[in-house]
């Protein structure tokens, strides 16, 4: 992708954004206050507050009140260069920028959490960060407690988290155990659930104890076999030439799963949710659940998994990335081959030899290793990828493709069931 690309398409997104925040203003804290009466005025003031209020706008909408403490919000951080002065000032009837004061952006944060509802609070927040390069804001505890904690939120004190110093990190792990416990909560009770019976299903065997036998599916597969019953006219029983039943309830381990994360700074939101569904897929006694991170180098974080914020700081977000040597030692970690399921979280922007970390993908895949290839673990849409590794890898049998958290439980249960994915919802390698 050209320079000239990346930067139209951040403009294009900063557009999108500030829309998306105009589209919400007035449903989260204060009611948005205009003389403008009637659908037609609402929609010129909708389009002044988007448009920024050049002379050259067209809408002819003069704001006031709360309206112009949202324009001044929106300015902020959408204003354009041309739109503020040497001092960095609005040359019209917008606000100043938020410049590198934490004041200013205390006061900025308080200011969008009155006007805008918290999903789009999210989103300005990230833009913020990404736009005006406030992320060092985030170092000092005060500006902590003044977010709204989302993932995106928790990727970038991540990223922050060796420059960090000791007074904020307890404050940077509070915020990072609220989204990781929200998450939990939102994803742990399907996700045991769907892979306990996945594992109940894969542990099917025909020549069952009696005890073990499931009747109705035994019924059901032998419905062509019956005989009459000679003492009752029109009666008939089924003859069970073939039982089916599940292998005896047992605490052993019945799945080995890996999960190999790319901790690309890319890769953030990737990270967070699969160091929870981690913690998650470890706390179930039949799954054997192995994390390791990677970028150039590569560290096993696997006695960690009972509390995924111990994961989270445990990672570096950043750097190079090197899929050939992450895959290696997933590799050396294989026990029971027929039993394993790897989940590679990658971009495919591979650092290391393409071709020996294709060798590996084909080798664990012909030893009987269930191998699925995720682009990203998030809710985040179409992600940007290496797509002639993702083409090798679909070549190999392994196609790659993005997965929203909701859908990865389905993904699993899958791959233990050595079922095809369930990935024609999903973004794919075309």
């Amino acid at each position: 992708m050209s320079t000239a690309t990346k930067n139209e398409t951040a403009d294009d997104s900063a557009t999108g954004n500030a829309t998306e925040a105009v589209t919400g203003a007035g449903t989260g804290g204060a009611t948005a206050s205009t003389s403008a009466t009637g659908t037609g005025d609402e929609r010129l003031r909708r389009w002044r507050l988007v448009l920024g209020g050049d002379s050259a706008d067209g809408t002819g909408c003069t704001l006031s009140g709360t309206d112009a403490a949202m324009d001044g919000a929106l300015t902020a951080l959408y204003g354009t260069d041309k739109d503020k002065g040497s001092t960095g000032n609005r040359t019209g009837n917008r606000s100043a920028g938020l410049g590198a004061s934490a004041p200013s952006v205390a006061r900025w944060l308080g200011d969008i959490r009155t006007y805008f509802p918290s999903s789009v609070v999210q989103v300005m927040q990230r833009d913020a960060i990404d736009r005006l390069g406030l992320s060092t804001l985030l170092l000092e505890p005060e500006m902590l407690e003044a977010v709204e904690a989302d993932v995106h939120l928790v990727g970038t004190l991540l990223s922050l988290n060796k420059a960090m110093p000791e007074t904020t990190k307890e404050t940077a792990r509070a915020v990072v155990r609220k989204v990781v416990d929200d998450l939990e909560k939102r994803l742990a009770t399907r996700t045991r659930s769907t892979l306990t019976g996945a594992l109940d299903r894969s542990a099917k065997i025909n020549r069952p104890r009696h005890r073990d036998i499931d009747w109705d599916r035994t019924i059901r597969a032998n419905l062509k076999n019956y005989l009459p019953i000679p003492e009752k006219e029109g009666a008939y029983t089924v003859v069970p030439e073939r039982l089916i039943g599940y292998g005896r309830a047992s605490q052993s381990v019945k799945k080995d799963v890996v999960l190999c994360i790319d901790q690309s700074g890319s890769m953030a939101a990737s990270v967070v949710y699969a160091s929870v569904f981690g913690a998650v897929l470890a706390s179930m006694r039949s799954i054997a659940t192995r994390l390791v991170v990677f970028d150039t180098a590569v560290v096993d974080l696997t006695d960690q998994l009972d509390d995924p914020v111990d994961v989270l700081f445990g990672t570096q977000l950043g750097g190079g990335t090197d899929i050939n040597r992450a895959l290696a030692y997933c590799q050396s970690q294989i026990t029971r081959p027929a039993d394993t399921v790897v989940v590679l979280i990658s971009d495919l922007y591979e650092g290391g030899i393409r071709d020996e970390m294709l060798k590996r993908v084909a080798a664990m895949k012909a030893s009987g290793v269930q191998f699925v290839a995720l682009l990203a673990l998030s809710d985040e849409g179409t992600p940007a990828y290496d797509h002639e590794h993702a083409a090798a890898l679909a070549a190999l049998g392994a196609p790659a493709f993005a997965c929203t958290p909701d859908l990865f439980p389905d993904v699993m249960a899958a791959a233990i069931e050595k079922k095809p994915l369930p990935i024609s919802d999903m973004v794919t390698h075309q």
